[in-house]
Order: C-alpha cells, then sequence, then structure tokens
C-alpha cells in the first residue's frame, strides 16, 4: 500500500524549491502541487509534501532555522564537526552533587562519553554587588577570608570530590570513565549557560533538592535558570531519585501541550535515548472542562500517530486537571510508576518567565521524579 503523503508547508514557489533541494539531500522524497504549469515563477502558496514517516526528520530541519540561510543553497554544505562527546555536570560539593555524578558517570561509560565536573565560585570582592541567588554556592566571608584561602578552600573540596570518585571507582560503585574537572570565576548559571553554548555538551545532569527539603526563592534557583536557558538537553535529579543511570528507567511521562515543537521534541528524544527500552506516558495539563473530550481525542490522535512511526514502543496516555497541578500531577505519576518526566521548555521571553514560571520550573521544586527537558 502507498503510504500517505502530508503537507510539510504552504511556500511560494521559489522558496518551495529551496526546501524541496534540502530535504532531498536529507534523502526525503518531496512533492510540489498545486504549481502553477504556465508560470511557475509567480505561483503563490504551492504545497510541499512529503511521506507522513520523514516527517519528524523534515520538521527537525525546519526547526533549526537554517534551511532558508545561503548555505543551504551552496553546492557543499559545511562539513559538520566531528566533536567529542561530553557530558556536563556543575557541582558544589554537596549531596545533590554526588547523585548527579553518580547517574552521569553511567551514562557517559553507557554512550562511551567523557565527563566534565564544573564548579563555578563567586569572589568575596565583587560578591556585595551582585543581585543574584547564590544557592549552594555560598562563600564565608569572615574577618581573615581572602582571595588566597577561598581558592585554598575550593581546591580542598575540589580535591575531596575526586577522590571520593576514585574511591567509589575503585570499589566498583562508579565506572571508570575519563574526566576533567574545570573552575569559573563568576555567576554559576551564566558560566554555566556559557560553557554549554561553546563546548555544546549532549547533556547537562544537575542535582536538585526534593519536595521534602527547604524551598528556596522559585526565581534564584542555578537549576531553574539552566532549565529555562539551556542550549542542551537537561537532567535535573532531586537527592530522593532512586534510579542510578538510564537502564532503570522503565517508563516515562511526555508532557504535551499538543504544539508542533513537542513533536520535533519527541523525535529527538526517542534518536537520543533509542538504544534504551522505556514506555512512553504522553500527559496533557487540562485547563478546561469543557475541552476535555476534545483534549482526550488529540491525545488519542497523537498515540496512534507515534505508534505508527515508532511500533517498536508502548505507548498510552492521560489527562492531569490543571487544578492543583503538582498535587494531581505526583499522583498520577505515583499511580503510573513513572520514572522520569520528560519536559518540552520552549525559549520564552523576561517577561513570561517572571509572571507565568513554566512547568519545568515549578517541577524541580516539588517532584521526587527526575526531569528531563528536550530542547
Amino acid at each position: 500500500m502507498e503510504e500517505k503523503l502530508v503537507t510539510l508547508a504552504i511556500l511560494t514557489y521559489s522558496k518551495a524549491q529551496i526546501l524541496k533541494n534540502v530535504l532531498e539531500n536529507e534523502d526525503i522524497e518531496v512533492y510540489i502541487h498545486n504549481v502553477n504549469l504556465i508560470q511557475p515563477v509567480i505561483s503563490s502558496g504551492v504545497r510541499v509534501r512529503i511521506k507522513e514517516s520523514d516527517l519528524p526528520h523534515a520538521l527537525r530541519i525546519i526547526e533549526s532555522s537554517a534551511w532558508l540561510a545561503d548555505e543551504v543553497v551552496k553546492e557543499e554544505p559545511p562539513k559538520p564537526e566531528h566533536k567529542k562527546k561530553e557530558i556536563l555536570i556543575p557541582v558544589d560539593f554537596s549531596e545533590y552533587s554526588m547523585k548527579a555524578c553518580e547517574f552521569g558517570f553511567h551514562f557517559a561509560d553507557e554512550i562511551g562519553a567523557e565527563i566534565v565536573l564544573m564548579h563555578v565560585y563567586f569572589s568575596p570582592v565583587y560578591m556585595p554587588n551582585l543581585q543574584y541567588a547564590t544557592e549552594g554556592y555560598d562563600v564565608p566571608l569572615g574577618k581573615d577570608m581572602g582571595i588566597k584561602s577561598m581558592l585554598e578552600s575550593i581546591h580542598n573540596q575540589l580535591d575531596d570530590l575526586t577522590t571520593k570518585i576514585k574511591d567509589r571507582i575503585s570499589k566498583g560503585e562508579f565506572p571508570d570513565v575519563r574526566y576533567t574537572c574545570i573552575l569559573r570565576e563568576g555567576v554559576p548559571e551564566e558560566e554555566i549557560l556559557h560553557y554549554a553554548r561553546t563546548e555544546k555538551p549532549l547533556i547537562i545532569i544537575m542535582g536538585t533538592r526534593g519536595m521534602d527539603e527547604k524551598e528556596l526563592d522559585l526565581i534564584g534557583s542555578v537549576t531553574a535558570e539552566i532549565i529555562e536557558r539551556s542550549p542542551t538537553f537537561v537532567y535535573a535529579i532531586p537527592e530522593s531519585a532512586k534510579s542510578k543511570n538510564f537502564k532503570d528507567i522503565h517508563k516515562v511521562g511526555f508532557i504535551t501541550n499538543f504544539d508542533q515543537r513537542d513533536l520535533v521534541a519527541f523525535d529527538s528524544l526517542i534518536t537520543t535515548f533509542k538504544d534504551y527500552d522505556f514506555a512512553i506516558s504522553f500527559i496533557h495539563l487540562n485547563s478546561d472542562e469543557h475541552r476535555r473530550t476534545w483534549n482526550e481525542i488529540k491525545l488519542a490522535g497523537i498515540k496512534e500517530y507515534f505508534k505508527k512511526q515508532y511500533p517498536q514502543l508502548e505507548i498510552d496516555y492521560h489527562l492531569v486537571t490543571e487544578d492543583h497541578l503538582l498535587n494531581n500531577l505526583d499522583d498520577y505519576v505515583k499511580e503510573k510508576q513513572i520514572d522520569v518526566l520528560c519536559i518540552t521548555n520552549y525559549k520564552r521571553n523576561i517577561f513570561a518567565r517572571l509572571f507565568n514560571p513554566s512547568i519545568a520550573r515549578r517541577m524541580i521544586f516539588h517532584s521526587n521524579t527526575p526531569i528531563l527537558v528536550l530542547k
């Protein structure tokens, strides 16, 4: 049976031709419909159609916003850089950091990656003038505390951390993975994000507090800022989380808002973690009971689509009422035994971030379930 065609975009004829060339270079068959056969150049609103199975791949190309750039019309596209695989683990010498190291080392061993442990510290000279929250990165400002003694203290803490890691490697609790340590001076979230943008690690793995821990200001959390602005995947692990590596993850809850970007994010999730076997539960946060039936129909449609695209996956779906959102989500996670919650955190402007905190940011401070933020 011939595979169904779907409309990817409606463009002018010239742009449709550019997109067609780009997609065909990626081995995607493209068909252009509604072309003016007499004067094709002045055609407007032509349909670019592809096979349904190619949709996630094609959307990922379009979402990159690179297909209309000058480079795509050149005869030879730029060659991708071949870089070593890296996993970035920001550390603050707490138990949260050791939890992140435990997970990160096992994951790095499974995918053949290297670990980068990063600690960011403030200089006491500048700290009084900074208005950033410094959760987990406080430097004691005593009478005899100078720059030299502060740095000695940080180096001692870093030595203690590496000693603990070596000890756990020798006991077989951590796999023997290559790792390096980096010290940076500045605002923790800014330095971590700068490294993520320039070095492009595969994922950032960070520890965070669980729901029973003391809750600090939501705006000030380093982990929350990284989640909001990171260009790469972020995996936030509460200290009380049970799973020690991705092999322990059997069921993933994927929160969807019926947005096209969810499709791209889901394909990225499955592609990145294709070597792991887990079931998927689609979750929609239902804010309007009058639309509940329609939302269930949408979820059922999403399930059927992904069952066709990824027949190897076990998929179900559920609506969670947005009233008392976090408690309802907690109840669902416990009932369905969800191991990880996946959230797509789209880029939002500063006003949206301040006045309407994302579900990812709120979940960090509430849940004992690890959160994987997709980009």
